[in-house]
């Protein structure tokens, strides 16, 4: 089984995803994590994130294990990642990755979640249960400082809130893989529920949709 969890920055999807995958025994795949190693690969090499050429060879030899987690979700690394995900080929490249993993999951798992920008419309358009998380742009700017400041980073809130307005834009507007919900989502809305109240809701969905697949 194959749950697809899309969204944008700071949305809540990702805790989401790995709460319910720990949950149900399924493996998971944050897929963002997949595009903010290939920014910050671009970058340690001194090149550029928008360059095409320069990002399809940092992806061809992409390892999660290059980068500490914080270094994976640090606002560097963010702002890294939503240049080189505008970039059809390096979209390419990822993608067959993502397909292999959502096909092949780890040896003890029932299922695989995924969590990304496209994960419900393109890379598995075919999943058992879609969720497409969102929340208010003022609601995600408040997490995504909250998360920088208990990490100790100093934050400028109206410089966070321009950075997700350009990432939003600049998901919503590519030409490959444009962030949207796909047309048998189910919308999340999570600007007023907490964590605990998000995945309630969402393991209830996904739990329906695992009876149907086994009836």
């Amino acid at each position: 089984m194959i749950v697809a969890i899309d969204g944008p920055a700071a949305s809540g999807k990702g805790t989401l995803a790995q709460r319910l995958a720990n949950t149900l025994n399924f493996a998971y795949l944050d897929t963002g994590s997949l595009y903010r190693a290939v920014g910050l690969a671009t970058l340690r090499a001194g090149d550029d994130p928008s360059h095409e050429p320069h990002a399809v060879k940092a992806a061809q030899s992409i390892d999660l294990n290059m980068f500490y987690p914080h270094e994976l979700r640090s606002e560097e690394a963010g702002i890294a990642a939503s240049k080189v995900a505008f970039l059809p080929k390096v979209r390419a490249v990822l993608l067959e990755f993502q397909r292999s993993f959502a096909t092949n999951p780890p040896p003890g798992k029932s299922g695989v979640i995924m969590d990304g920008r496209d994960i419900g419309t393109v890379v598995c358009p075919s999943a058992t249960a879609k969720i497409f998380v969102t929340a208010d742009l003022q609601v995600r700017v408040d997490r995504r400082v909250k998360e920088l400041r208990d990490k100790g980073e100093t934050v400028i809130e109206n410089r966070v809130r321009a950075d997700m307005e350009i990432r939003d834009a600049r998901d919503k507007d590519r030409s490959v893989s444009p962030l949207t919900p796909a047309n048998d989502a189910w919308i999340l809305d999570t600007s007023n529920l907490d964590a605990d109240a998000a995945f309630a809701q969402a393991r209830e969905f996904v739990s329906a949709k695992m009876l149907e697949k086994s009836l």
